[in-house]
């Protein structure tokens, strides 16, 4: 049974889908990833994420045409879905929740 929950990878896989506004493939998702987080993530991890994320049907793919600079294999491009916004948006409000009023808790486990 998959969980409901999104995990750390497939959090961030679908912000960046969010940022890109429209549609995208792996290649621009890590480099969204990447330029707005700093943490560099496998392609084979984000390629993973996809693949859960579309079985939970938060993501769809389809299939672009076949390409010279890819050596004739096509990309798969991938676009959020409505139910993938509402569970981004769930997870964030969670978050969000979680992290209320935690500064001054934070900065006393920092020192």
């Amino acid at each position: 049974m998959p969980r409901d929950s999104l995990g750390d990878v497939e959090h961030l896989v679908l912000v960046a889908l969010l940022r890109l506004d429209g549609e995208s493939y792996a290649v621009p998702i890590m480099r969204e990833i990447r330029q707005r987080t700093g943490r560099e993530v496998a392609r084979a991890a984000v390629y993973i994420a996809l693949k859960r994320l579309e079985v939970k049907a938060l993501v769809r793919s389809r299939i672009g045409e076949a390409t010279a600079e890819r050596g004739g294999r096509p990309k798969r491009f991938f676009t959020l879905t409505r139910a993938g916004a509402r569970q981004l948006s769930q997870s964030r409000e969670e978050f969000v929740r979680m992290w209320a009023d935690t500064e001054r808790l934070l900065q006393k486990a920092i020192r």
